[in-house]
């Protein structure tokens, strides 16, 4: 609960905004914006004349209809597939903690690193870290990174092989970028196996262990997802057998989830052609 009382006039404009991004044709009159929010018709026509006093509407002088502008689409600019992946994870994951008990963390491609952008360790009582929001993992060295690294395009892979061979990911990441026998022989691995995993294998975590998946949509990987362990705790072959099906099962979750979006935007558009 917020302690601030509700503006209004803001609520109002984005339904505006709604009811015009809905509109097939692209655009409409007030009177239809009224029918289709429910505001007073006078209301519609002056939230529609401040959103085009601020550049987000124009008036076609034909017709006398609105139509959203250019400006609108800055507005999503911010807003990418890691947002939209990380804004569905979190009830996912918090299932998967439930069913695995040991944490786990959502993460995407950052340059010469996997970001964590969600996690359940501050809710794991197997925790060993809590604050882990932000914190950088390196790409081959990790199951995150490594499940990543193997399933992208090959494009993608290539770029990131040259930007950690520049050294740009620390000394250890680039010897092994530089070795072409490692970096075929991981690919085949995580492909055929179908995860990536990492027990004891950096340095920097060596009593860690991890095993993640990928979370690809429309043939394209937009993040990772693990589960962590302590390896003297959980063998690999235990981790494949406990919590890799757990892992695949919360990524169709989440691409579910992705679809179901997109489908309610796209139905969301299609009423307002009725």
């Amino acid at each position: 609960m917020t302690q601030y009382t509700n503006v209004r006039g803001l609520s109002r404009g984005l339904q505006v905004l709604q009811a015009l991004n809905s509109m097939d044709s692209g655009r409409a009159t007030s009177q239809q914006i009224s029918d289709l929010t429910g505001l007073h018709r006078t209301t519609a026509r002056r939230l529609l004349e401040t959103l085009m006093e601020e550049g987000f509407v124009r008036r076609s002088a034909s017709d006398d209809s609105f139509r959203l502008t250019l400006k609108v689409r800055a507005l999503s600019e911010g807003f990418t597939d890691d947002e939209r992946i990380a804004t569905i994870a979190p009830p996912i994951m918090g299932r998967l903690l439930q069913r695995v008990a040991w944490p786990s963390d959502l993460t995407t491609p950052d340059g010469d690193a996997m970001i964590i952008r969600e996690t359940t360790h501050r809710f794991s009582t197997l925790s060993f870290h809590r604050s882990m929001v932000g914190r950088r993992l390196p790409i081959l060295l990790t199951a995150a990174g490594r499940v990543y690294f193997a399933m992208c395009s090959d494009g993608e892979r290539a770029d990131i092989l040259d930007l950690l061979r520049s050294g740009a990911g620390g000394e250890e990441q680039k010897a092994l970028a530089s070795n072409d026998a490692f970096i075929r022989s991981l690919v085949r691995r995580v492909r055929t196996d179908g995860f990536g995993s990492n027990h004891g294998d950096w340095s920097a975590q060596s009593k860690i262990g991890a095993v993640a998946v990928a979370i690809v949509s429309e043939q394209r990987v937009l993040a990772s997802l693990n589960v962590v362990f302590l390896s003297r705790a959980v063998t690999l072959a235990e981790a494949k057998r406990r919590f890799v099906p757990e892992l695949q099962t919360a990524a169709r979750e989440m691409i579910e989830g992705l679809e179901a979006e997109a489908s309610a935007g796209s139905t969301g558009k299609a009423r307002g052609t009725r």
